[in-house]
């Protein structure tokens, strides 16, 4: 075992008495509740965070409004907003293990995933879109309007910020989700308003007190800490954001986009899925077994794209079972600071609770369940990692997300049967194709009814490539060079001469 040992700076930091952070510093609540925060790995509290009241969330919005209209951020040539968030950057990569052990105390994955992805990753993708600051465009188009004779026109669009924009980050990935909802809307000139998740609130905290540093203006990046039922329904149904991005589950998704349709604001939803893998008989098993080992159980399956579903041709699908079965088997679970631990707590106790429920119906059922090795003895939100083999297609555990390190394996005839019964589900996020044929590598993709398609490959993202799903899995894409659009209006500008 290789243990972690936690940073002086990290434990001052969880020692701290949180407050929100507004208008470029640290506020009270107007209220004295508190959340707290547990170390998944013990079920100890480690941490606690204000529970934003409406209040709360009224001077967060109203702080980020007047930083937009009246504040330095909107107006700066785009190189200087470019500077400031190249800045961010360089302090989080500074601060890179610092924000690790946050992450990995608070949601219990690895802290070599944090390291990786969210402390390492968050730095990539922050460069990226700061990049995006300095090529906002418009269009200049001839136009032909008849009225009145002889006169001239010019004509051309140019690209505004939309406004106070939301962001609302799960706790799956705290810091590199919340990148993902932060950065791209200051690149574009908005201010912001983030909720993290109530069970993951402190790499979003520190996140903030990161870019005041940086020189983003006070009040263009505040966070307010709190529910989803208080301060989350205050934050969406506010008059004056103008935007709201949300990564988290479909239901409430769904409910985020009634309220903005309400008043036509403007949304993006990245939600749930149940990505599926359809694996041919002239794949690489090797290739196979080792690409759905990692995703399908990478942070404890706890991951949107993550591959929960899996279909392979008869002639192959023994030897996949009998490769994921090893794999699975041998995996090391043990706390995130554990360095050498393969399979982590998940991130809360109600969520352990609910892997549980879908494995104990599934198995009441009669399914055929591989596990993993079992749990540590003590408090830990731990669910051992498995397979379900051979499932009956009307199992919860088959239709809904589960969200968890649990992953189905089902035999099917041919590669045709794979794809109806890939398709078959409300989710539309993700999937993978896995083949030696190059001509099923093109043929396969197109008819898989997913927003992102791998091919002998799952899971892996980048900066430039847009992510974002079909049907029940979201509406609008994130990353890529039109990132930004989602957070500017385009207004047409006609000149007569």
């Amino acid at each position: 075992m290789s243990m972690t040992s936690v940073l002086p700076d990290v434990r001052t930091f969880l020692e701290r008495r949180h407050g929100l952070y507004i208008d470029g510093g640290w506020v009270a609540s107007s209220g004295e509740a508190r959340l707290p925060v547990f170390d998944p790995a013990s079920g100890e509290k480690i941490s606690s965070v204000a529970d934003a009241t409406e209040q709360d969330v009224q001077r967060a919005v109203q702080a980020a409004k007047a930083s937009f209209l009246s504040g330095p951020w909107r107006g700066m040539p785009p190189v200087a907003r470019e500077r400031i968030l190249l800045r961010l950057a360089d302090l989080v990569e500074r601060d890179a293990e610092i924000l690790a052990q946050l992450e990995t105390l608070e949601q219990g994955k690895s802290i070599t995933l944090s390291r990786i992805l969210e402390a390492g990753s968050s730095q990539a993708w922050i460069r990226y879109v700061a990049g995006l600051a300095t090529k906002i465009t418009g269009q200049s188009f001839d136009v032909s309007i008849p009225l009145p004779p002889g006169a001239r026109y010019a004509a051309y669009t140019r690209k505004e910020p939309v406004g106070v924009v939301a962001g609302i980050v799960p706790w799956n990935f705290p810091l590199l989700i919340g990148v993902w909802k932060v950065l791209p809307a200051l690149a574009a000139g908005c201010s912001v308003v983030a909720k993290p998740s109530e069970t993951t609130p402190l790499t979003m905290l520190r996140l903030a007190e990161l870019a005041t540093e940086a020189g983003v203006p006070d009040g263009a990046f505040n966070v307010v800490t709190g529910s989803g039922g208080v301060a989350g329904e205050a934050l969406v149904q506010h008059p004056d954001i103008a935007k709201v991005s949300f990564t988290g589950s479909t239901p409430v998704g769904k409910r985020i986009a009634r309220n903005c349709a309400s008043r036509l604001a403007r949304v993006s939803l990245e939600l749930g899925g149940k990505n599926p893998a359809i694996v041919l008989a002239d794949a690489d098993v090797d290739r196979v077994v080792g690409g759905l080992t990692l995703a399908g159980f990478l942070n404890q399956g706890q991951v949107c794209a993550a591959c929960s579903r899996v279909y392979a041709e008869a002639s192959i699908f023994d030897r996949v079972v009998a490769g994921l079965q090893q794999a699975v088997t041998g995996m090391s679970i043990g706390p995130g600071m554990d360095e050498t631990a393969q399979i982590n707590p998940v991130a809360s106790q109600a969520h352990q609770k609910r892997i549980q429920s879908y494995l104990e119906r599934a198995e009441k059922a009669g399914a055929e369940i591989l596990s993993g090795p079992p749990a540590p003895e003590g408090r830990g939100f731990y669910v051992p990692p498995a397979l379900v083999v051979k499932p009956d297609d009307t199992l919860p555990l088959v239709r809904e997300e589960v969200f968890g390190p649990v992953m189905t394996v089902t035999r099917v005839a041919n590669a045709e049967e794979a794809l109806v019964r890939a398709n078959d589900t409300p989710f539309g996020l993700a999937a993978s194709v896995w083949t030696g044929s190059l001509q099923a590598a093109m043929e396969l993709p197109p008819l898989l009814q997913v927003g992102t398609v791998w091919v002998n490959s799952h899971v892996m993202i980048d900066p430039n490539m847009p992510f974002g799903g079909m049907k029940e899995s979201g509406v609008g894409r994130d990353f890529g060079t039109g990132w930004l659009d989602a957070f500017t209006e385009t207004k047409s500008i006609c000149v007569r001469y």
